[in-house]
């Protein structure tokens, strides 16, 4: 079926969707400080009082080393140059990652929720808007949101109205590549076996990794799994199944009624029961164990961000571990019309909010404001350079950090909230720089986003909140994700019986309801085109 490209938003019925500077203000470069004092209101003087507390919401991503991430080199930047300037000093509010939702949910209904509050959620922010839990933006961005406003530019925040309001800022995402998979190149050269181009030859491969264990490691994982819903998924394997649908079909149908969904659960439990697929893949609930068969080379084939292998808190220890290990990023699940059919992202990332219940809704449009200044950006995400980064060919290189001056996601992502990836201001730039960002990795670098953005189709945005997605979404969600795991790893004679019971309970409790809806949606919307 062709797809045009679609604006997204991923409800919770998609089963398979599963991204380094010694600062302070002795130690910011010059320009750095100008710029980011530049971008706020020259004409307005410091504010005196008491300083206002702006509460802001950060991931808690759990890196092994990573430091307070209240106090490092990216806060003290941020509260030199934001909070001095506007008489306010910036706090950040931990969220766990794998628990965002459920975190800002209590948040939220205990009225303690962040300032500046984030999910990547749409369902989640249409169930606020509709009870109205998070404040209308227009008005706020129109007084203080210039410079945030023409950064993002009209598409990206189209994505965070609702009924014709804007009630989230959408980050602008720089990267559309979203997931990857790659393969030990090493192993299959000591097998003589060629890169797999579909998945009867990645089946070849798997089995030999299991039973011929080219690594020589103790454990061998042909196929390196973690709980669904975490990083190390299914790659584009159940595109590859599916049959064809009406566009109006493929928008609005879940994934377990698609046309040859059943048969791609069922390759996977094959694989589970052949062994061939991390044994306690299902109690994996946070990929570190994944991370860890991983690193330790006992690998052979994984599915995750299109990027995952070549960030450094894989990329370094895998090294250091086994030096030969040789990760290579491959298209191999080709469908019947001989295409790699994947999801790839749109131009929205985060959504941002702004509870109701927040007493500084100004204060934190100011701050976004701020940020999206591009020297603001730029230290945020490269640091000082020499310290860092360095530049190679006219682009910025990340050196490796541990302490304060680490990173505790990909270029600062939890910290800088209005943009998602790389951002140097021209796309072409921005791609080299993920290339770029990855020494000795750049060649794989550019190889893995080419193949991640070709045969791509995106989610459609629906621009009428569901009613009841909003109600169930966040139930149907956690019964994908057990209903997955549970058939990946049943007994294959009760596969069959097994998922029409757990689609027939998954309608039931929801699915039909936001299926229906979203069908009288997508119908109002192509008629309001005409």
């Amino acid at each position: 079926m062709k797809i045009k490209k679609m604006m997204v938003v991923l409800p919770a019925l998609t089963l398979f969707a599963s991204a380094l500077a010694g600062c302070g203000s002795d130690t910011t470069p010059k320009s750095q400080s100008m710029g980011a004092a530049a971008s706020t209101s020259a004409a307005a003087a410091t504010p005196s009082g008491p300083p206002t507390t702006l509460t802001v919401e950060i991931f808690d991503r759990g890196i092994q080393g990573q430091p307070d991430l209240n106090n490092n080199t990216w806060t003290r930047y941020i509260n030199d140059n934001f909070g001095k300037q506007n008489n306010a000093i910036v706090k950040f509010v931990p969220v766990p990652r794998s628990q965002e939702i459920d975190k800002l949910n209590v948040l939220m209904a205990a009225n303690e929720a962040p300032d500046i509050s984030f999910t990547y959620d749409s369902a989640t922010v249409s169930r606020y808007a509709k009870i109205n839990g998070i404040m209308q933006l227009d008005d706020l961005l129109a007084k203080n949101g210039r410079e945030l406003t023409n950064y993002l530019g009209k598409t990206v925040l189209s994505y965070g109205v609702f009924e014709g309001k804007q009630m989230a800022i959408p980050a602008k995402r720089t990267s559309l590549a979203w997931i990857g998979t790659f393969i030990r190149k090493d192993w299959l050269d000591k097998l003589g076996l060629p890169l797999p181009k579909n998945r009867d030859e990645l089946y070849n491969a798997l089995v030999a990794f299991r039973d011929k264990n080219p690594g020589g490691v103790n454990g061998v994982i042909p196929w390196g799994l973690a709980a669904t819903g975490m990083n190390y998924g299914y790659g584009n394997l159940a595109e590859s199944f599916w049959g064809k649908q009406s566009d109006e079909e493929f928008v609005t149908t879940p994934n377990w009624l698609k046309p040859g969904n059943k048969d791609a659960l069922k390759f996977l439990n094959k694989l589970y029961n052949e062994k061939l697929i991390s044994p306690d893949f299902a109690l994996d609930k946070t990929a570190k164990q994944a991370d860890a068969d991983l690193t330790n080379g006992k690998v052979g084939f994984f599915s995750a961000n299109w990027d995952y292998p070549l960030r450094q808190n894989i990329s370094e220890p895998l090294k250091a571990n086994v030096p030969t290990a040789n990760f290579v990023p491959i298209d191999t699940f080709l469908n019947d019309e001989g295409k790699y059919k994947k999801i790839a992202y749109n131009e929205n990332g985060v959504n941002v909010i702004i509870p109701k219940s927040s007493k500084n809704a100004e204060l934190a449009i100011k701050y976004l404001n701020w940020m999206s200044d591009p020297k603001v950006l730029f230290f945020l995400q490269y640091g000082q350079e020499g310290v860092n980064h360095k530049m190679v060919d006219g682009l910025p290189q990340v050196i490796n950090q541990t302490g304060d001056n680490m990173q505790t996601s990909y270029l600062n992502l939890d910290y800088t909230l209005v943009v998602n990836g790389v951002e140097l201001g021209d796309q072409q730039k921005n791609i080299k720089a993920l290339a770029a960002s990855a020494p000795g990795y750049e060649a794989v670098a550019e190889q893995s986003y080419k193949i991640n953005t070709t045969d791509t189709y995106t989610g459609f945005f629906f621009d009428t909140p569901n009613e009841s997605n909003i109600k169930l979404g966040k139930t149907l969600g956690d019964m994908n994700k057990q209903m997955t795991d549970k058939l990946i790893v049943c007994k294959p004679a009760e596969f069959d019986s097994l998922y029409d019971k757990l689609v027939a309970e998954y309608m039931a409790a929801g699915g039909k309801a936001v299926m229906d809806e979203n069908v009288k949606i997508y119908r109002a919307m192509q008629a309001n085109k005409k």
